[in-house]
């Protein structure tokens, strides 16, 4: 069967992604983030598995203010990077698993969540820049990828909560399918940042580094924080952590297993106006 061996948690800034397609990375600003990143990178290909399942937001380039769904899983063979309004970043095509992710939005609509199913769909920073963390500069991404976009704009949002459960429930579609993969679930955005209002600029580097430590060791408290913790706490944006929680649901320990290995952690500030969290975990 196929089975999910690790999570992967980091932010997505776009201008990390600018940072790299400039050449910058070697600049004295960047050169402490992109250093946080080298294990990962090692990591990544010694562990390379044969589907990445990354769970991010988009920034008003495949949805709008028109129609924007709760959680989106896109099935289609490839997805062509976004034009955000400066022309399309200079990555490869993110080659899709149709057959996977359409086996998982089968199995996770029958456990009672409601997905919308993409079948054509460009992917913009929110996953692309956690690819290019994690993967370098390629020719090519190292695996397919699956996107599953969650809707932390337009309020409402998802809880936590259920966020945790419905990766409970992508772990049961995952094993249930019946070709022996090596599947990675990467949870993304964040961490603490607002964009707009009197606390544009806001960093919470303690709470940020609590949402980390619950991560590693209560992640049910950490699908109890309600919405309001998060915009107080981390900024408007904050609440795209809730996305890192499907992530989390679907390790093993949450269905009774042994708690995961942590592999990497690292935590910088800032990066453009965001606070940088990073989280390697392996099931045991």
């Amino acid at each position: 069967m196929a089975r999910i061996t690790a999570s992967v948690y980091t932010s997505h800034v776009p201008a990390i992604g600018a940072a790299m397609d400039l050449g910058k990375t070697g600049e004295p600003y960047w050169q402490p983030l992109f250093k946080g990143y080298e294990f990962s990178k090692q990591w990544m290909k010694d562990n390379k598995p044969d589907v990445v399942f990354l769970v991010y937001n988009d920034h008003a380039t495949a949805f709008s203010l028109d129609f924007i769904p709760t959680f989106a899983i896109g099935t289609a063979a490839e997805f062509q990077p976004a034009d955000e309004g400066w022309g399309p970043r200079p990555v490869p095509v993110v080659k899709g698993h149709p057959e996977l992710a359409s086996h998982i939005a089968q199995s996770v609509i029958q456990q009672d969540f409601d997905l919308t199913i993409v079948n054509k769909m460009d992917v913009d920073h929110g996953l692309t820049v956690p690819l290019s963390l994690m993967c370098g500069q390629p020719q090519a991404w190292p695996c397919p990828v699956i996107p599953f976009a969650v809707n932390v704009v337009q309020y409402p949002v998802p809880s936590g909560q259920r966020c945790y459960n419905l990766g409970k429930a992508i772990r049961k579609a995952v094993e249930s399918y019946d070709e022996d993969l090596n599947v990675h679930i990467w949870g993304t955005g964040g961490m603490s940042h607002q964009l707009q209002g009197p606390r544009a600029g806001l960093i919470n580097k303690d709470f940020d580094n609590r949402f980390l430590d619950l991560l590693e060791t209560d992640p049910e408290a950490a699908a109890a924080i309600p919405h309001i913790d998060y915009v107080r706490e981390a900024g408007s944006e904050g609440i795209e952590l809730v996305m890192w929680l499907i992530a989390r649901g679907a390790m093993a320990d949450a269905a009774g297993g042994p708690r995961p290995k942590v592999a990497h952690r690292f935590f910088h500030v800032p990066a453009s106006n965001t606070a940088v969290g990073h989280l390697i975990l392996e099931n045991q």
